[in-house]
């Protein structure tokens, strides 16, 4: 990368978002979860969104591929996450790293809800919902 590609572009302004400022709202295909941006294009950010989930006790997040990678860090709650065949208990300090493509799901059967920030690359990303 050359210098004047690691150079600001000066229409971009820093952001700081409050937390009382993130609108949250549900997942469609997924009852119980629901997803706050925290920093977007719109934001001017050139190469990543992130964004916020939270996961209701007793939710479920079914099977799914993305066109995009993820990159996920829990922040509160324990709950399960399947990736491939495999399904793993995460809590709060784990981080994920689910390449595009990856058949993944989500499951809090704990009491508490769970919590997590997601890092996508910007741009278009296919979800398609898989058949148990």
């Amino acid at each position: 990368m050359s210098d004047s590609e690691r150079e600001r572009d000066p229409s971009t302004e820093p952001l700081v978002r409050r937390a009382e400022e993130v609108e949250y709202e549900s997942v469609g295909a997924a009852e119980g979860m629901a997803k706050g941006v925290l920093v977007s294009p719109a934001d001017g950010a050139p190469n990543l969104a992130i964004r916020r989930f939270t996961l209701d006790p007793g939710a479920s997040v079914p099977k799914h591929t993305n066109e995009v990678e993820h990159e996920q860090y829990v922040l509160s709650g324990e709950y399960v996450v399947g990736l491939g065949d495999e399904e793993h208990t995460v809590e709060a300090g784990d981080s994920l790293f689910i390449p595009a493509g990856t058949v993944h799901w989500y499951r809090n059967e704990g009491d508490e809800p769970g919590a997590f920030l997601c890092a996508v690359p910007n741009g278009d990303d296919e979800i398609r919902l898989l058949d148990e």
